[in-house]
């Protein structure tokens, strides 16, 4: 269902073939165009290191934001070692409040020795207690006051750096957006003849999309989780040694875990975003041609491919989820493993006054906090695996082959002659098979050029050469004696008005679908550009006038005055050159008079190509150029060809087959 001209795909996909199926990012081998997105990610770990140098334009922000996380982690990694004193504090004041008060510590620790309580004894002197004396409140409050003040300051800290990040990430992927919409406008015409427009629209919105939350949310966390591992990882070891040994066990096996899955699932979330941009692709298609598909009867068919491509992207994604889903359950097994361990060992060592209370309290918040990270982290390779994938998609994109560079100097008149000179030209999409060969012919300015031939013959390939649309292989095209490689592709484009067979109109008013040939056009200019192309008497006929506002497929006038209003368009521009492909193929009879009335304005005075497929519209050209298979195989004029009785006679003969007085025209002609 691609909207293709045929004269373009006979030597793009057909011809090209599918040759960038191997395409890696940054290659310069294989087809110029690129490739389809791949099946896996093939590059991860440069994609990711490309993925964050985006940030290197923010790297002071970064910095800042990296600053204020670090600041925010330590502050809640102190806070549990005092929470541990307040404890103390509380544990001491319980205990001391039972023993004799003015009788030292050290005699009671002597006491419960003699008495065979030896682990008492160990608790007792391990502890700051004072006989006698209760829980210090004036103490604890302070402690508590800390602890909260450091909570509150840290939260304050994190919610600045998200501010930050936010506004840093949104930046990031604005020059993002920004680089996408230049490269796209720096791809060859071939580029996008061999993809589906919805796939490109996939890489520009959902994966752009999905990088930005993979910026914006997972590496946050990711900084904050590996901040967090390596503050507590501190702490631990300055409160127990022996603990943080057992504790950090579990990071190798969650290691392990993570890489297992992570690793599985890489694969499957390529996979999903390459099934979404197929997917979009058909959704894309159907929709552009929902009234062809309706009048061939083909909506079970389109049904039959979304129901299977829809399939695709669901066993895809559930894949991807399930697989990503099952880290969590396992590192938080892990942890519990853990936690268990550390509260076991650590009750022992309490017990037996190896440390105290408040120790062995913090010790296990800071086993707890330690095991949330590491499976945030987890939970966040499910992000950065997605968000990588797209990320290359999207860099496979940016790698592209471009169009040569534009390194013309030369300068054009602001109105060239329109003089055309074609010298030897040589053109192919695929170097093993030519499709243009050795093509030499003159246009003098003001001339009409009609180019027939059948499909695939390389009609339109030949007017795009003249835009520079494609580079040549061989040979030269001079406009006004000048080479057109020395001129700029702008100042080529400039000089060229097209009306194509498909009339595209914008969405907004019919007076911008018109200004947009010369957006300086007054509105008295647009009003004499209409009158002379026949769209003013329809015009005025509308509630709105020229302030109706069409949508994109100009589904609000018809298809005839869709096409009046892009040979206005043209007119308004004032080109040297003007090419028309096949302007009147989609319009009846009696609409094709007034198409034919208004090129003929448009044509007035101006060097143009028709490329013509109803040959009764080019009687009047002053050269007919017969085209098969890439050559040139007859020229001149209506009469002179149908008197050779040569190529043009037989499509001429065959499209009036059954009409009446050719034998007799072609007769009257020879005479």
């Amino acid at each position: 269902m691609a909207r293709r001209n045929t004269d373009q795909a006979s030597g793009t996909a057909e011809e090209a073939g599918d040759t960038g199926a191997d395409y890696e990012p940054g290659s310069t081998d294989g087809d110029m165009f690129g490739a389809a997105p791949a099946k896996k990610a093939k590059h991860f770990w440069p994609s990711v290191k490309r993925l964050t140098g985006l940030l290197r334009p923010e790297r002071r922000q970064f910095s800042l934001v990296v600053v204020l996380v670090a600041a925010s982690v330590v502050l809640t990694v102190i806070a549990p070692k005092i929470l541990g004193a307040a404890m103390d504090t509380i544990f001491n004041g319980v205990i001391g409040a039972q023993l004799p008060a003015g009788v030292p510590l050290d005699s009671i620790v002597a006491g419960q020795r003699a008495a065979g309580n030896g682990q008492l004894a160990d608790m007792l002197a391990k502890a700051n207690i004072v006989p006698g004396q209760g829980i210090d409140f004036v103490r604890l409050s302070r402690l508590i006051v800390v602890v909260l003040a450091l909570y509150m300051v840290a939260s304050t800290l994190m919610w600045l750096q998200g501010y930050l990040l936010n506004a840093l990430v949104m930046r990031v992927v604005f020059r993002l957006r920004e680089d996408i919409e230049h490269k796209l406008n720096r791809l060859p015409l071939g580029y996008f003849d061999t993809r589906q427009r919805g796939d490109l629209m996939s890489r520009v919105t959902n994966d752009v999309d999905n990088i930005q939350a993979a910026l914006q949310q997972a590496f946050s966390q990711l900084v904050q989780s590996a901040l967090t591992i390596l503050g507590i990882g501190v702490m631990m070891f300055i409160v127990s040694w022996q603990l943080a040994l057992i504790a950090l066990v579990a990071l190798p096996l969650s290691a392990a875990i993570a890489g297992a899955i992570g690793a599985r699932s890489q694969k499957l979330f390529a996979a999903q975003w390459k099934n979404t941009g197929a997917l979009n692709g058909h959704v894309e298609e159907t929709f552009s041609g929902l009234e062809l598909v309706r009048a061939y009867g083909r909506d079970a068919e389109m049904l039959e491919v979304f129901d299977e491509r829809n399939e695709k992207l669901y066993k895809a994604s559930f894949g991807a989820q399930f697989v990503s889903g099952m880290i969590m359950p396992a590192m938080q097994f892990v942890s519990y493993l853990s936690y268990v361990l550390v509260a076991v060992v650590g009750g022992v060592r309490v017990a037996t006054g190896q440390m105290t209370l408040g120790d062995a309290t913090a010790f296990i918040q800071y086993s707890r906090e330690f095991s949330q990270p590491i499976g945030e982290m987890a939970g966040i390779a499910n992000m950065i695996q997605s968000g990588v994938a797209s990320a290359e998609r999207t860099f496979e994109l940016l790698d592209a082959g471009e169009q040569d560079p534009d390194t013309g100097s030369a300068e054009l008149p602001a109105q060239a002659d329109g003089h055309v000179a074609f010298e030897q030209v040589s053109f192919s999409y695929d170097p093993e098979t030519p499709l243009i060969r050795d093509v030499s012919f003159t246009v003098q300015p003001g001339q009409t050029v009609a180019i027939v031939g059948p499909t695939g013959a390389g009609k339109t390939t030949l007017v795009n050469l003249v835009m520079r649309f494609y580079e040549l292989t061989g040979g030269r095209i001079l406009l006004d004696g000048i080479d057109t490689r020395e001129l700029p592709r702008q100042q080529v484009r400039a000089q060229v008005g097209m009306v194509l067979q498909d009339a595209w109109l914008f969405e907004g008013t019919i007076r911008e679908n018109i200004r947009y040939g010369r957006l300086d056009a007054t509105d008295g200019e647009i009003v004499e550009a209409a009158k002379a192309t026949m769209v003013d008497r329809f015009v005025r006929q509308l509630p709105d006038g020229y302030d109706t506002v069409i949508d994109a497929d100009g589904g609000t006038v018809s298809a005839g005055e869709r096409q009046l209003i892009t040979i206005a368009r043209a007119f308004i521009a004032n080109p040297s050159l003007l090419i028309l492909d096949e302007a009147t193929s989609s319009v009846d009879t009696r609409t094709e008079l007034a198409v034919q009335h208004a090129m003929a304005a448009l044509r007035t005075d101006r060097t143009s190509f028709v490329i013509a497929h109803r040959l009764s519209t080019i009687r009047d050209a002053h050269t007919i150029l017969v085209m098969e298979d890439g050559d040139i195989v007859e020229h001149g004029t209506h009469e002179l060809l149908l008197a050779r009785r040569g190529a043009y006679y037989t499509l001429y003969k065959t499209q009036f087959r059954g009409g009446h007085g050719l034998e007799d025209e072609v007769a009257a002609e020879a005479r």
